[in-house]
């Protein structure tokens, strides 16, 4: 892949050893620990910043830190600072476990927010189920239905079956009997294939499966004429790009649909296939929108970092803002057990247009958009 994408990748090796650098250790960056009293409390934020994460984390993690200091800039919760606490991790089970051994050791922490990127959200998920029932896991970017038995995730963003299920929607007018699902690794298949196949029943479709055990490159070339035309890819940015370039030498046409763990602009960057076309989902709404929520994003953003605004960025800015609205029309102590009874509410909220309307043990929204880049590396959508 190095040689392939020097100039791309080489910004992605910065940031992962960067990344990997302060993660060593899985404590929170918030120098001093702050004296009781002077915060409305600790919200803990778990980011994986491992080199197949750092892409997703860090646009995410970006979003989140604009949408805290916005909400400490009018006034925080109460008349108080939240503290935002940030715990990075590399993707070592030491790391992790660092960082579950820090969350139970805090007892003012009032929620989890934000938890990405997905595998470590699912981890999170499980754990806190089964380790701090009395501590809200808020918003994560989960995209595999978690089962019911971990009460104390509540999500806010589209499932990847969802995000698949308006992907195909979307193409139906292809009239398409059946769906391929390319894995990046046998552990993407094992985490995967079970929501994808119930989504293939749901939509009446025939699942075809392919892995790439033997590298991207020849997973490509092994695709022949009778493979289906609709490709969902799952897995990274890098290796996205990799096999969109190696399947254009392919006769036959092809649609690669990626999930929201791909980061587009990142895409744009590395190159995509001059003959396939890349249909990239989006558990967010478009970055060029005018929802009022998205353009506080983009004003925002604009003026705290240097930085263009992605999906994923915007997806940690919303994760943040349904903590904070849900954290603002609290009653009561602000503890973690009644900041858990606020969530476990589940009231609808409306932030600025995008709407979190749970139902009654339903985790998630099935907001979806989906943008296709194209020949040229631009955003069509």
């Amino acid at each position: 892949m190095t040689n392939l994408y020097p100039a791309a990748l080489q910004r992605r090796t910065f940031l992962t050893t960067t990344a990997l650098a302060a993660a060593t250790v899985a404590t929170p960056t918030w120098g001093q620990r702050p004296q009781p009293g002077t915060t409305a409390g600790i919200v803990f934020q778990v980011v994986d910043m491992s080199a197949a994460q750092i892409d997703i984390s860090k646009d995410f993690l970006i979003g989140s830190r604009a949408a805290w200091q916005e909400l400490n800039a009018r006034g925080g919760l109460r008349g108080m600072p939240v503290r935002h606490a940030v715990v990075e991790v590399d993707g070592s089970v030491n790391s992790l476990q660092s960082a579950m051994a820090t969350l139970k050791a805090t007892p003012d922490c009032l929620a989890v927010v934000g938890t990405a990127g997905n595998a470590l959200a699912g981890q999170m998920a499980s754990w806190m189920a089964r380790e701090t029932p009395d501590l809200a896991h808020v918003a994560p970017w989960l995209h595999n239905t978690p089962p019911e038995s971990q009460g104390n995730t509540f999500g806010v963003f589209a499932t990847r079956r969802e995000q698949i299920t308006h992907a195909i929607t979307a193409l139906s007018i292809m009239g398409v009997s059946e769906l391929g699902v390319a894995y990046v690794s046998t552990d993407e298949q094992a985490r995967n294939h079970t929501d994808m196949e119930q989504t293939a029943a749901k939509l009446k479709l025939r699942l075809r499966s392919y892995v790439a055990t033997q590298g991207l490159a020849a997973l490509a070339a092994s695709l022949r004429a009778d493979t289906p035309r609709i490709l969902i890819f799952l897995g990274g940015t890098p290796e996205l790009a990799q096999f969109a370039q190696a399947i254009e030498k392919q006769a036959v046409q092809r649609y690669i649909v990626a999930m929201s763990d791909v980061n587009l602009q990142a895409l744009q960057q590395l190159g995509v296939s001059r003959y396939t076309p890349v249909i990239a989902t989006q558990a967010v709404p478009l970055i060029n929108s005018n929802l009022p929520v998205v353009r506080s994003f983009r004003d925002t953003l604009g003026r705290l970092y240097d930085e263009p605004p992605t999906p994923q960025s915007l997806a940690g800015y919303l994760s943040a803002r349904y903590a904070q609205e849900t954290l603002l029309g609290h009653d009561g102590p602000l503890t973690r057990a009644n900041v858990l009874q606020s969530f476990a509410r589940r009231v609808p909220v409306d932030l600025g247009g995008f709407r979190v309307n749970p139902a009654l043990r339903r985790t998630t929204s099935a907001y979806v958009t989906q943008s296709m880049v194209a020949a040229d590396g631009r955003l069509v959508g």
